[in-house]
């Protein structure tokens, strides 16, 4: 950090200590403790939030050419001033240090890396940015040219440098976030996912929410998931936040349903907000079920989500597709039925309409005669069951 210009010794009045944290496989990591000051920093007048992630995946998902940019070194690319050089000053035990650069560990560096960010970006519409990753998307050949050139030159003015070894150029697919992205598809990355494999069996509270917080990040890809999480969530009831927990067969269970299910790959169609959106749905005891799907060129429909899908909606017209028949007459019986004008006035802000699609309907579309559509499968069949499937009884891109 001295050799880079960094850090420079010097005194100051206020001092955070350096601890250094091991890391698994490799050298400790010497970090600073700036609990005491993030305690008094004030970011009401910064604080910019962070881009949304399920935003930024929507958009490059549906590219056909992305580059994604590594800037080296993160927050260490923008300087201090001499008072907040002061400030963030800290000791070890052979000297005292003042940092030049923002040091990570400031609770405002993320939003003030955003901002710088945001800044040098303003203007195109063919990017994305969470903190230090750029990721630049086109349709064609001849535009992505253009707009990396033109990244890459803003780049260059700000004075900031990019690590070629984890930057990616002109790919049709690439891991972005998390996920792979491109062509039009998105799903888990491999590594990612296998970390949620090779996921030893929880015995603590702590361990069960290490697992959901690590499974969660792709709730997407999986329908009722929360209903399926559902006994790990119970059991994680209770005063105490920590210590054992009675292990049960049905956490068993949903333990490993959770991970079958990224097992089978799932895959997610990008977002296109030119074509009809389709809602899915159908409920029971074991809960309800929801896909937000689409219909491409060649006239398949495919996924496109499970949760969240007031955020699509929203705005846009679509089409709901049920098993239900009365709810085709939602709209023309509510006068005289109390419950359902609560239900009506809770829609009247969608722009949508409803169309009966019957079980046998749906069992003659599909080619092997066997598979319901995924909301009215998902809903239908019992947790014991869905674990108990094979990979050719779930179509993940019914």
């Amino acid at each position: 950090m001295l050799k880079l210009g960094i850090i420079e010794v010097g005194e100051s009045d206020y001092m955070s200590p350096m601890i250094l944290v091991e890391v698994a496989g490799k050298e400790p990591r010497p970090c600073i403790d700036y609990r005491k000051l993030n305690g008094i920093i004030r970011t009401e007048y910064i604080y910019i939030p962070l881009p949304n992630i399920e935003e930024l995946i929507e958009k490059v998902s549906a590219a056909k050419f992305i580059t994604v940019l590594n800037l080296s070194e993160g927050y260490w690319q923008i300087h201090l001033i001499k008072t907040a050089q002061r400030d963030a000053a800290f000791c070890t035990s052979f000297g005292t240090y003042r940092s030049l650069r923002i040091s990570f560990g400031l609770k405002n560096a993320p939003y003030f890396f955003s901002n710088l960010i945001a800044e040098l970006l303003n203007g195109l519409e063919e990017r994305t940015m969470y903190l230090h990753d750029i990721a630049i998307f086109s349709d064609t050949w001849e535009s992505h040219l253009k707009h990396v050139e033109t990244v890459l030159q803003r780049i260059k003015r700000a004075k900031l440098t990019i690590k070629p070894s984890k930057c990616k150029f002109a790919q049709q697919n690439v891991k972005f976030l998390g996920h792979i992205v491109g062509q039009g598809f998105r799903t888990p990355s491999e590594v990612k996912v296998q970390a949620v494999l090779e996921f030893l069996t929880p015995r603590t509270k702590t361990q069960i929410r290490a697992f959901l917080g690590l499974a969660g990040y792709y709730q997407k890809y999986i329908n009722l998931f929360s209903v399926i999480a559902v006994p790990l969530t119970d059991a994680l009831k209770g005063r105490a936040k920590k210590g054992e927990i009675t292990w049960t067969t049905e956490c068993e269970n949903a333990f490993r349903e959770l991970k079958g299910k990224l097992i089978d790959k799932p895959v997610l169609y990008a977002t296109n907000f030119e074509r009809e959106f389709i809602v899915q749905t159908d409920a029971s005891n074991a809960g309800r079920g929801a896909v937000l799907t689409q219909i491409n060129e060649q006239g398949e429909e495919h996924p496109i989500l499970y949760p969240e899908l007031h955020y699509y909606l929203d705005g846009n017209s679509f089409l709901v597709m049920t098993d239900h028949n009365p709810l085709v007459w939602l709209n023309r019986n509510v006068s005289s039925n109390p419950r359902l004008m609560r239900w009506a006035l809770a829609l009247q802000p969608y722009s949508f309409r409803i169309v009966h699609r019957s079980v046998s309907w749906a069992i003659e579309k599909c080619p092997t005669g066997r598979r319901l559509s995924i909301a009215d499968f998902e809903a239908r069949l019992n947790l014991a069951q869905l674990s108990s499937c094979g990979p050719h009884d779930r179509n993940p891109e019914l």
